[in-house]
């Protein structure tokens, strides 16, 4: 087979996504003779038809819609390497490597990646999306130098190192139709007698051990029905009825079923935020350090 060039990708990834050849001349400001030449060019060396095509109608064959997968992710890696050539002609080879847990994306979070961003333009941050297990395991690995990892550990991998950032309150999410859905806040003892939806212990270890320690401090065991191992689908089964769980504030935001949770009298409960690091900082990883203090 021959090589197919990267102005036939782009034709066909533009007649893939407009599934119409007059459109996706106009897109890529390019007759359509040409653009059809590329198309039949590209699946004459494939060896197979990539698009049904009539007067009225442009679809795409089977092999067409697995052929486009591919295709984009092969343009997105060769602007992604020209990128990398470009910064580093220019001397911007520095970069960072960051985990972190989408389901608790919160402004503090973005905004320490926004201000890191702003005040070092030349170091390029590659974030990870792993849960606090999987970052920590990254970390002792050096696959990350930083990692969010929300409650921190009681024991560290060796080589790790650990540094609070900051408090984020801890919210009930209750099921529809709750017998304590009407209040303004829920005592922790309250839910003693309640199903329970929790974050796996896998997934994160020293979160599932806090939620734990809050109900043994209430005078109780939680009663676990269920577990998953990201947040939000512990969150979305809450909604579901499942159950009860003890979630970060941030994840309000998707669902809107969380009420204020009070330890004891008014004391509201709260968890941790801490940023592992490996002990030996490269000085991108210092700098992005430097930033959690605003």
């Amino acid at each position: 087979m021959t090589e197919f060039s990267l102005r036939e990708l782009e034709c066909f990834i533009a007649v893939a996504e407009e599934l119409s050849f007059t459109r996706a001349a106009e897109r890529l400001r390019l007759a359509q003779p040409p653009l059809s030449r590329h198309i039949k060019a590209l699946e004459g060396k494939l060896g197979v038809e990539l698009l049904e095509r009539s007067r009225r109608h442009v679809a795409l064959t089977p092999a067409g819609t697995a052929f486009l997968t591919e295709a984009r992710d092969i343009l997105l890696r060769l602007r992604r390497a020209g990128e990398v050539a470009k910064r580093a002609a220019q001397g911007e080879t520095d970069q960072v490597k960051v985990g972190f847990v989408s389901a608790v994306l919160s402004p503090e979070l973005v905004e320490v990646f926004t201000r890191f961003g702003k005040k070092h333009p030349h170091i390029r941050m590659q974030l990870h999306d792993l849960l606090p297990s999987a970052q920590l395991e990254a970390l002792a690995r050096g696959e990350i130098e930083v990692g969010f990892i929300g409650v921190a550990p009681e024991k560290l991998p060796t080589g790790l190192e650990v540094v609070r950032w900051r408090d984020e309150e801890l919210l009930v999410f209750l099921p529809p139709n709750h017998r304590l859905s009407g209040k303004t806040g829920v005592q922790l003892a309250d839910l003693a007698t309640e199903p329970f939806v929790m974050i796996s212990a896998e997934a994160a270890p020293a979160y599932h051990s806090c939620v734990h320690r809050l109900c043994l401090e209430a005078g109780f065991r939680p009663r676990v029905v269920q577990e998953a191992v990201r947040a939000q689908a512990v969150a979305a089964l809450t909604v579901a009825g499942a159950g009860v769980a003890i979630l970060p504030a941030s994840l309000n935001r998707i669902t809107g079923n969380g009420l204020t949770l009070r330890r004891a009298g008014r004391i509201k409960s709260s968890m941790t935020h801490s940023v592992a690091h490996r002990a030996r900082l490269s000085p991108s990883a210092a700098k992005l350090l430097a930033s959690l203090r605003g």
